[in-house]
């Protein structure tokens, strides 16, 4: 009984460990939206949206990069299994492509705290993918959680509602909720890898892709300003979010994640109004309470039964928590959490969890 007290107690701290990942993730991506927004105010994505799309990320690849450099004290390669590298790949695709073109479109027409509302759906894509596709498990608080968001979007897009929730402003928003929903689906495949190297290797990839199209499609190189803002608003936004994210998905599992991850356009949406005075209407405020109570119930969700965990080895970071231990084949110096392959065996118990790289299992 005393070890299931010290194992309920350790699980609860990494939902807590994890939940602030999402949350972190939430806060840095939802604050760069508006001022991504400033951007295209600044002329840089009114020609090119693959341009600024492309800076975002290769802000977010170049900063990514060198805290890798810096914490290994040089290059190290990576160890991704084999049959990890197509989920980066399409991961990369899906989010360092397709997803940030579609939003500089959809913000070039629409307002920005219109747009931080109406990326909520991504969560709600995510969790969809996340259960039709990828078999994760899920309840009723949840999915009641998910309406609530997704009747939040329809008010923005209701007739008589702000005339930016019409067009091909909301469409590209939609396209670019798609895309992000399918990477994070993918990226969930490897987020026992380094976050770091997932998130950088991302940016990169995508932003010089991004770059490239919009230099070739007759973009004019930005000032030296706008440059610099729109690398460090990569960086923070997409860069340090994304890294944030991948963790959170470690311990959360997709759709959980995205359900925290939903609170990104509340604080965008506030940003837009706070520090750039746009306008708003009944239907905004009526659309941000649904969601609101939307994400509430994601937040205050619990998930607790009797489980069993098959046999499995696998690395990545961890603490030695009651699913890690095992024995070290090396001399260990005590530090947590560390990295290094390791075996699960057979265990069958009950602690609050959620669907991460540890809990598969089916629901009977």
């Amino acid at each position: 009984m005393v070890w299931l007290v010290g194992s309920t107690s350790k699980s609860m701290s990494t939902l807590h460990r994890a939940a602030l990942s999402a949350l972190g993730a939430a806060i840095l991506f939802g604050a760069s939206t508006p001022f991504a927004k400033q951007l295209i105010g600044d002329g840089l994505a009114t020609a090119s949206p693959f341009l600024l799309a492309g800076l975002l990320y290769l802000g977010s690849g170049l900063g990514l990069t060198l805290m890798r450099l810096l914490r290994d004290r040089g290059w190290k390669p990576i160890e991704l299994p084999r049959d990890e590298w197509p989920w980066l790949l399409g991961a990369i695709a899906f989010g360092g492509v397709l997803g940030p073109l579609s939003l500089m479109v959809g913000l070039s027409h629409s307002t920005a705290a219109t747009a931080s509302l109406f990326l909520n759906l991504e969560s709600v894509l995510t969790a969809v993918l996340a259960w039709v596709v990828f078999r994760e498990s899920t309840d009723r608080r949840i999915v009641l959680g998910m309406l609530m968001i997704v009747a939040g979007g329809a008010v923005l897009a209701w007739p008589g509602g702000e005339a930016s929730a019409f067009g091909i402003g909301p469409l590209a928003l939609a396209g670019a909720c798609l895309a992000w929903a399918i990477d994070n689906n993918l990226t969930r495949k490897v987020s026992a890898s380094d976050a770091l190297f997932i998130a950088g290797s991302k940016g990169l990839v995508a932003g010089g892709v991004n770059t490239g199209l919009g230099l070739a499609l007759g973009a004019a190189w930005p000032t030296g300003g706008v440059l610099s803002a729109a690398l460090l608003v990569g960086f923070l936004g997409y860069g340090l979010s994304l890294v944030l994210f991948v963790l959170a998905l470690r311990g959360l599992g997709t759709a959980r994640t995205g359900a925290y991850f939903s609170t990104a356009p509340f604080v965008g949406a506030a940003i837009s109004i706070a520090v750039f005075g746009e306008p708003t209407s009944p239907a905004f405020w009526f659309a941000a309470a649904l969601m609101a109570v939307g994400v509430w119930l994601h937040l205050t969700e619990k998930h607790q039964h009797e489980h069993e965990h098959l046999p499995m080895s696998h690395a990545h970071p961890h603490r030695h928590d009651s699913h890690h231990q095992h024995m070290h084949e090396f001399e260990w110096d005590g530090v947590e959490p560390h990295t290094h392959p390791h075996p699960h065996g057979a265990l069958k118990h009950r602690h609050p969890h959620a669907p991460d790289i540890h809990h598969q299992h089916s629901h009977s």
